[in-house]
């Protein structure tokens, strides 16, 4: 945004950063005690949160939204629920945030529409985040090499479905031969 200040363009860009909240969960599922199941994703949202509230506080990002900026949206994906033990609605309740996106799968917005409740908003303090991080590295997880490796396969997952997208329309649009 301040490249685009600088160079007198439009501000007015919409985009939003996502987290695949519960794929640090299963990446770590059955390597950790059980009263860490299913917090790993959600203490990466809470710290995540929290990073992204002391953004939108900042004297640098309050300049931007002088020149007419827009934040940029956390984006809350892969919200459902993998464990077929833990509640079908539990990212969806502990991920209720302003400025923030879920895009929850359909199962889990009708579990949600049907028994969810809505609870407290994600606090923008990272809540009890560290403690279950520092749990979680006590217990062998080293999470700065948990997040490069998922990033790097969210990447290649993204590049092939690009690729495969890009090939489905190549195909499509091709002209067909004509049978004489």
């Amino acid at each position: 945004m301040e490249r685009r200040i600088e160079a007198g363009l439009n501000l007015a860009v919409a985009s939003v950063a996502s987290l695949f909240v519960s794929r640090w969960d299963v990446a770590v599922s059955g390597k950790i005690p059980g009263e860490l199941t299913n917090r790993l994703g959600i203490a990466i949202a809470q710290r995540t949160y929290k990073a992204y509230v002391a953004l939108l506080a900042s004297a640098r990002f309050r300049r931007a939204l002088n020149f007419g900026a827009r934040a940029q949206r956390l984006l809350w994906a892969s919200t459902g629920t993998k464990d077929p033990t833990a509640s079908d609605t539990l990212y969806a309740k502990a991920l209720v945030a302003p400025f923030t996106v879920n895009t929850m799968p359909d199962g889990t917005l009708k579990a949600f529409a049907d028994h969810g409740e809505v609870g407290a908003m994600l606090a923008s303090d990272a809540g009890d985040s560290e403690r279950v991080l520092a749990s979680v590295a006590k217990a062998g997880v080293d999470v700065d090499a948990l997040a490069a490796r998922l990033q790097d396969e969210g990447a290649s997952t993204f590049v092939k479905s690009c690729n495969e997208l890009m090939a489905s329309i190549e195909s499509k649009s091709a002209p067909t031969k004509k049978a004489r």
